[in-house]
């Protein structure tokens, strides 16, 4: 018995001594970084709304097949997948031929979301009756990436995304862009380039490529460009099966800088055309209304490696801060039709919460105060004192001013203290004599001056 007890005392000893820690990748938040996320939710969510984009939500788990085979060979590899519940290796059978991927479809059926596109894909096969078509969602919530932890990448990040589904007008196209500008612009991100594309001029450089079997190979190639370089990027190529004589068209589109020179590239090529149309569309139609402040520019090496981008990509880059693309999204074609709904275009963009959040603070944009969460605080001088201040509390409250009373009577010092590392504006001391005229002794904490007034007064100054 004394061994059974000091063996589990010695378990408690190392239990007790194990330092708490997440997962790489993962993150937790403190206040002062949520009321900053919190900024850049509202901003977006406000904006999403003004353009008549309706909030949904869709779950944390998908069933695994719903989300394979739609991001690429890559994309695929990255995704969480959850173990089945109970003892799942029980069911599961062995033999000489089983490796980890065989495996695997044996023990999981479920997975964590990769992005938001593909569940709202699924989501709008189910509900296709209650959906009011073209349907403009906007949906925020956190997805996971089983990548490599890197400044601003991490295994688990929100994303915001909008999209309309139902239509294939270019129209939408056009209201996206304006969408992130107007963004932005409320954001106050300075020096934004919103780069476009399109996935059919891609297929047409890769048809004269003579790679056609090769198209995901070079998307997913050249999508890597500015990490690891044209050469790189080439050689990535070769090494998967396209030619070397084919470099030659690819550095004619490369070098290409304005959309009007695409023309003769692809005067051979029926759905280069296509693409151009389409491009020059978008583009010629942002230019009539007008950006704010970013700016929207080809970029003839935008490929978005996910597989189911089929017209206009977007890419979108704060130049200020290195830290890749800031948001990003694009055309689908019958993305639905994998489960089981046919012929509806869809197209979305998406803001990269965390990316934002980086250069709006390497560019110190946040708003000042923007982490007071009290405006009034009401010392505690005791229990009768502190009665007395409870309704006074409601009163602010209702008025829409934030309020608290502190919760013990302890020192003034550590309650003075407390209000100022809160960032607490305004200190009411209620003792024997404001109860007895109802007259408050007020203290701005900024400028350390002291009035008095009573509550409807104070209402009135502070709203």
């Amino acid at each position: 018995m004394k061994l059974i007890y000091n063996i589990l005392r010695y378990l408690q000893t190392i239990m007790s001594n194990t330092k708490p820690t997440l997962p790489k990748g993962m993150r937790d938040f403190g206040s002062e970084v949520m009321f900053r996320r919190n900024f850049i939710f509202e901003t977006i969510k406000k904006t999403f709304e003004c353009y008549g984009y309706a909030p949904i939500e869709t779950p944390t788990m998908e069933n695994i097949q719903t989300l394979t085979g739609k991001y690429g060979d890559e994309g695929d590899r990255l995704i969480f997948k959850v173990l089945n519940s109970g003892d799942y290796l029980s069911k599961a059978q062995f033999d000489e031929n089983t490796d980890s991927k065989s495996l695997t479809k044996q023990i999981v059926e479920k997975a964590l979301r990769y992005d938001l596109t593909v569940p709202f894909a699924r989501f709008v096969s189910q509900n296709r009756n209650d959906i009011i078509f073209p349907f403009k969602r906007y949906q925020m919530q956190n997805v996971w990436r089983a990548d490599r932890p890197q400044k601003g990448r991490y295994r688990e990040f929100y994303q915001c995304d909008a999209d309309v589904i139902g239509t294939d007008s270019l129209l939408c196209e056009v209201e996206l862009v304006q969408l992130y500008d107007d963004v932005f612009t409320k954001l106050q991100i300075p020096n934004v380039d919103i780069c476009i594309n399109n996935r059919n001029i891609l297929s047409a450089m890769v048809e004269l490529m003579g790679a056609t079997d090769f198209f995901d190979e070079v998307v997913i190639a050249l999508d890597k460009l500015d990490k690891i370089g044209l050469a790189k990027v080439k050689e990535e190529m070769e090494s998967k099966g396209v030619k070397k004589d084919a470099f030659s068209i690819l550095d004619a589109f490369l070098n290409t800088k304005n959309v009007g020179d695409l023309s003769s590239l692809l005067e051979k090529s029926l759905i280069g055309g296509k693409g151009l149309e389409e491009l020059q569309f978008v583009m010629n139609n942002v230019k009539k209304i007008g950006l704010q402040s970013a700016n929207l520019i080809f970029d003839v090496t935008l490929a978005r490696g996910l597989n189911y981008y089929t017209g206009c990509i977007l890419e979108v880059k704060a130049n200020d801060v290195a830290i890749g693309s800031i948001g990003g999204g694009g055309r689908y074609d019958d993305l639905t039709s994998i489960f089981g709904l046919k012929d509806v275009s869809g197209v979305g963009i998406s803001f990269g919460i965390d990316r934002i959040y980086i250069v709006m603070k390497e560019l110190g944009l946040f708003p000042d105060n923007i982490d007071v969460c009290t405006k009034v605080m009401f010392a505690n001088f005791g229990e009768q004192e502190a009665a007395f201040c409870l309704p006074l509390l409601k009163q602010l409250r209702a008025a829409g001013i934030s309020a608290e009373l502190f919760p013990s009577k302890t020192k003034m010092k550590k309650q003075m203290t407390y209000a100022n590392n809160k960032g607490v504006q305004f200190v009411i001391m209620v003792g024997k004599d404001e109860m007895e005229s109802a007259i408050l002794s007020v203290k701005n904490m900024d400028s350390g001056e002291q009035s008095n007034m009573n509550v409807t007064d104070l209402i009135k100054e502070l709203s």
